[in-house]
């Protein structure tokens, strides 16, 4: 299963006050595991970036004049994210803004059913809990350290691993790597192994199967390949 960890960076609140979007970032993953592809662009926005929002996001106008409009770059953007699943922390915002640019330069909006977000399931699993980026990194004991300020890509890094974290862990190899704390030698849990039953399952083998068993056996000689080998 693909799916692409999404985050964008805007001037402000609502793309129809007249706000758009400078910054997308986001990364590949598949069956829940990142490959390595990126897809990270700042964009113009056409308008000055706002006081707050450069002071949360560090874009200024001087540094956005020369790079290229969002229609520059959504036929790429549609390419990378295909028809994968978004993972979006409060998807709605992030929808909102790349719908309403995508519509602006004419090219297919993406359906809301195409993402999942990731701040509905932290409010699902922790009601009641505070559920930003980073309050979901101090719970799942995931470094933010570098996130100073607002960054598409460095956010999306940071959400994809918030987001194995939410659907059960990092690494789904159910846990077969950490220590066993519940033996007596704490041997390691990648080094178990299936002791013997104390008691052998009783036999599901019925008479009549035992028998119509036995009969099929005999017609195959005196020499089937299990007794060749020892294992009669």
């Amino acid at each position: 299963m693909r799916e692409i960890v999404l985050d964008t960076e805007t001037t402000g609140l609502d793309p129809f006050d007249g706000h758009r979007i400078v910054e997308i970032g986001a990364v590949e993953l598949l069956n829940h595991m990142p490959t390595g592809r990126t897809f990270h662009k700042y964009i113009n926005p056409q308008r000055s970036m706002p006081q707050e929002a450069f002071q949360v996001h560090g874009l200024g106008d001087e540094f956005l004049a020369d790079k290229p409009l969002f229609a520059a770059i959504a036929d790429e953007f549609l390419s990378f994210v295909g028809e994968a699943r978004l993972v979006i922390h409060n998807a709605s915002f992030d929808m909102k803004f790349l719908n309403a640019e995508l519509d602006w330069c004419k090219r297919t909006k993406l359906p809301m059913t195409q993402a999942l977000d990731t701040l509905a399931i932290a409010r699902k699993r922790f009601p009641g809990a505070p559920s930003s980026l980073d309050a979901l990194c101090r719970r799942f004991a995931i470094d933010n350290s570098a996130r100073t300020l607002h960054g598409a890509l460095l956010d999306s890094e940071i959400l994809a691993e918030v987001y194995l974290e939410l659907i059960g862990g990092r690494q789904p190899d159910f846990a077969l790597n950490v220590r066993s704390s519940g033996s007596g030698d704490d041997q390691g849990a990648g080094d178990w192994r299936p002791a013997p039953r104390p008691t052998p399952l009783p036999s599901r083998l019925t008479a009549a199967e035992a028998e119509a068993h036995a009969a099929f056996v005999a017609k195959l000689g005196d020499a089937p390949l299990w007794l060749k080998e020892g294992r009669g």
